[in-house]
């Protein structure tokens, strides 16, 4: 005989199995379910990748993709220039489901100029140990030695050595089209959204937004699809964090120790105190027309990853342009300049100026290099520069992935 309360117990014991094998069947349900939410975000990546794959094969020229008939995906993308950058935004969706993606883009630079020295002036002088690695194009294929202090001169060249011309190559017109205007829209820093404390963000996928700015930048972090513009002058305060921002003034100042990724553009110039670090892909560019003077000083242990460029004046106001660049730095790209260049730090990349400068504490040396590698093989395959010239584009990599 079955006493009551067995019969209780036996009824708890199947409640409490059945909410197991209830809750076994909800959790195999949510997984299959996360499983497969999992797989389309992967499906989705992979074929946002491809959409990229297909606009750096295109040339970054927008056309249709042609659906996959295997696949419910889809995939579109567009350019278009962010200063002296291209980018491509990609997409790729199903449903109500997208992923998206930012990419920096640019032609691989198969430029294997490391001096070219425009044929205005007297040849070329070294003193001290210089490497020059690479094709130079200069007023003399013969480089002369000049003796200027007690070190040991040491030249290596490798590459060919050729006549220069009277001018320079014609820079970009990307980059005059800058000082004439970029399409943007024009807000009030109090109306931009912060997602965190003192953090200004824009999304690449929203028009860019320009903002005058006092002239002094601190304590506050910008990154993405800005302008920050002054018509006097800014200062960036090395505790002011720059992500990918456009910077346009007439003077602009980083202060020591300042580490960003910046478009600095300038019609008068541009100071880089000691130690600042600007990452790829960064441009310091200072564009003068005028009779005035303009300069870029970069001083000691500085380091460009990208370009620096000072253009626009006649051979006639050559003396009035000018770029320094202190020594135990270091630039990682190329350099263009339609003035004067005094260089003491390293180069990575190519150098195109007019004439060469050289200030010691007793003298100043025209057309002098001294203790400096200028090295193209340093700068990997796989870098992409900065555009200086409009030269047929064939083969285009990603810059860096913004999104």
């Amino acid at each position: 005989m079955i006493k009551a309360h067995s019969l209780l117990y036996a009824i708890y014991v199947c409640l409490i199995v059945s909410i197991i094998c209830g809750a076994l069947l909800y959790f195999s349900n949510l997984y299959n379910q996360l499983n497969l939410f999992y797989n389309l975000q992967e499906e989705l990546y992979i074929q946002n990748q491809s959409v990229l794959n297909f606009a750096l094969g295109n040339k970054t020229v927008v056309s249709e993709i042609e659906k996959d008939e295997n696949s419910n995906i889809e995939g579109s993308y567009e350019t278009k220039q962010y200063g002296l950058l291209s980018l491509v935004l990609a997409q790729s969706y199903i449903s109500n489901d997208t992923v998206s993606s930012v990419h920096f883009v640019g032609a691989q630079n198969l430029d294997k100029n490391a001096v070219y020295l425009t044929n205005l002036s007297k040849s070329l002088f070294y003193s001290g140990k210089v490497k020059l690695i690479g094709n130079n194009q200069l007023p003399s294929t013969f480089i002369e030695t000049s003796y200027i202090n007690n070190s040991l001169n040491q030249l290596t060249t490798e590459g060919k050595t050729t006549l220069s011309e009277p001018q320079l190559p014609e820079i970009n017109p990307d980059f005059k089209k800058i000082f004439q205007g970029i399409k943007s829209e024009k807000s009030k820093l109090a109306d931009i959204d912060k997602p965190k404390d003192s953090l200004y963000f824009n999304s690449f996928f929203n028009t860019t937004k320009e903002i005058q700015v006092k002239s002094i930048l601190g304590n506050i972090i910008f990154k993405g699809n800005f302008i920050l513009r002054s018509e006097d002058s800014i200062r960036v305060k090395k505790n002011t964090v720059l992500e990918d921002v456009i910077l346009i003034a007439p003077k602009i100042t980083f202060e020591e120790g300042f580490k960003g990724t910046v478009q600095a553009f300038a019609t008068k110039g541009i100071e880089l105190e000691e130690k600042v670090v600007l990452n790829y892909p960064s441009v310091i560019c200072v564009y003068n027309e005028s009779a005035d003077e303009s300069k870029i000083k970069i001083k000691k242990e500085c380091q460009i990853t990208g370009a620096v460029v000072l253009f626009g004046n006649t051979n006639t106001l050559i003396d009035k342009n000018i770029i320094e660049i202190d020594e135990k730095g270091l630039l990682f790209g190329d350099l263009y300049c339609s003035g004067r260049l005094m260089l003491k730090s390293n180069v990575y990349g190519s150098v195109y100026t007019n004439r060469f400068f050289l200030k010691t504490a007793s003298s100043s040396y025209e057309n002098m290099i001294s203790e400096i590698e200028i090295n193209t093989e340093k700068r990997p395959a796989y870098f992409v520069s900065i555009p200086l010239f409009n030269t047929q584009k064939t083969t285009y990599s990603v810059i860096k992935k913004v999104l």
